[in-house]
């Protein structure tokens, strides 16, 4: 009972639709800025988000999570990953919906890349086995290449280790990957 009035709260709270489109600016001096809030018509649109419905996702992420919570228990503790932070990475990336896709072309429950899963041997993005597996070393590389700074390998997963290495091992100035961070933070913090 109480679990169905937070998700009825909750789906009040949030609104329906959200879209998240990026857009590019660069400068006279060759600086890059992005945005999801252009300030005027230089900003070019580079990434178009659909239009996700969370207040159907709700319950839907619930029953899937039940669903995966063995198949990410086990591969974290095989990885020697903390579960609770491949939990926080799956519901940013792909709301336990193992069938996602992005439009940069991010696939399955960790929304795996092309050339991220042929890193790590995954050969059908789409199976959550492969998938959860392959997401999950990835971390692991992440950690170790960060020192296991939670913040820097989260934003390395989001927006690539060679964004937060060019940009001095910090979060790169990207609202996208900003959100990012403190999404997947926040939603480790909560399973905490």
């Amino acid at each position: 009972m109480m679990r169905m009035t937070i998700i009825l709260i909750l789906t009040l709270l949030i609104p329906n639709k959200v879209l998240a489109d990026i857009y590019k600016f660069v400068d006279m001096d060759g600086r890059t800025y992005y945005t999801d809030t252009p300030k005027n018509d230089l900003y070019k649109r580079i990434i178009r988000s659909r239009p996700v419905n969370y207040a159907k996702a709700l319950p839907f992420v619930g029953v899937n999570k039940k669903r995966f919570a063995d198949l990410i228990a086990e591969t974290a503790a095989r990885h020697q990953v903390d579960a609770k932070l491949v939990h926080a990475v799956i519901q940013a990336e792909s709301a336990y919906d193992s069938s996602a896709k992005s439009s940069a072309g991010a696939v399955g429950l960790m929304q795996l890349m092309p050339d991220t899963a042929k890193r790590y041997g995954v050969t059908d993005r789409n199976d959550p086995i492969q998938n959860v597996n392959g997401g999950t070393r990835y971390l692991k590389d992440l950690l170790r290449m960060f020192d296991s700074k939670l913040h820097l390998a989260v934003a390395a997963y989001n927006a690539g280790e060679n964004a937060v290495i060019r940009y001095h091992n910090s979060i790169p100035p990207y609202p996208e990957t900003q959100n990012y961070v403190k999404t997947v933070l926040a939603l480790y913090n909560r399973n905490s």
